[in-house]
């Protein structure tokens, strides 16, 4: 029996596309403003971008009964756009390409490239309904730019206030991504930190970790060096 393997326009909406591009494009400004040579920052980007598409496919993958059962038409493997097979697969590849990708930024770089990874697949695959969860935000995002340093020749250690406001943003915006579902969250059981805090104690806490993050990145460079300037 052929397996519906889609059209690109299902793929992009099932790979959830912004978070994709956001932090794809993240990573790409980093790069830049870390020093890195044309090829090293396409390296990066490459190797960020790919792993992003093997976790959104893989967060549909996970939720595909749920959303078939919540009716969200806005899901292609839900609606039967897109195999089980054929996004299986697809999350395979990408993460295949992704690991083969960070290996050629060196050891250092590519440990926590995969480390990031490794947290937010585990998000897709239960982290999401642990209290915890955000935790799985916090280590994504404040590896991204400790991947983006260790890649530099040399392998300099990233400076303390770049990883802390990564993770502070990180942590910021799993609460504000939440916020719209939280009512289909609750019916399906998925039971994450801010769906057990609520909408009005969520929008605080993520309004405290984006001041967090913002201190961080604006005072760091100042109190504690490490500009980009510098490496």
């Amino acid at each position: 029996m052929r397996q519906n393997v889609g059209s690109v326009t299902s793929w992009c909406r099932a790979s959830h596309p912004l978070p994709v591009l956001a932090v794809t494009a993240v990573t790409a400004l980093l790069a830049v403003a870390w020093g890195h040579a044309a090829g090293g920052v396409l390296l990066l980007t490459a190797a960020v971008l790919t792993g992003q598409l093997s976790v959104g496919w893989l967060n549909d993958l996970v939720d595909a009964d749920r959303d078939r059962e919540a009716g969200r038409d806005d899901k292609p493997l839900a609606r039967g756009e897109l195999s089980r097979t054929a996004v299986r697969r697809a999350v395979v590849a990408t993460a295949g390409v992704s690991a083969l990708l960070t290996l050629l930024a060196g050891w250092p770089a590519a440990a926590a490239h995969l480390a990031a990874l490794g947290s937010a697949w585990a998000y897709d695959l239960g982290g999401k309904s642990r209290a915890w969860s955000p935790a799985c935000y916090a280590v994504s995002f404040g590896l991204l730019p400790a991947f983006v340093v260790l890649a530099l020749p040399g392998a300099p250690w990233p400076p303390l206030w770049l990883v802390a406001g990564g993770a502070l943003l990180g942590c910021a915006a799993h609460f504000l991504n939440v916020l719209p579902d939280l009512a289909e969250d609750a019916a399906a059981g998925v039971r994450g930190l801010p769906q057990r805090l609520g909408a009005a104690r969520s929008r605080a806490v993520a309004a405290g970790l984006m001041l967090g993050a913002c201190a961080s990145l604006a005072l760091g460079p100042v109190v504690g060096g490490g500009a980009a300037a510098e490496a």
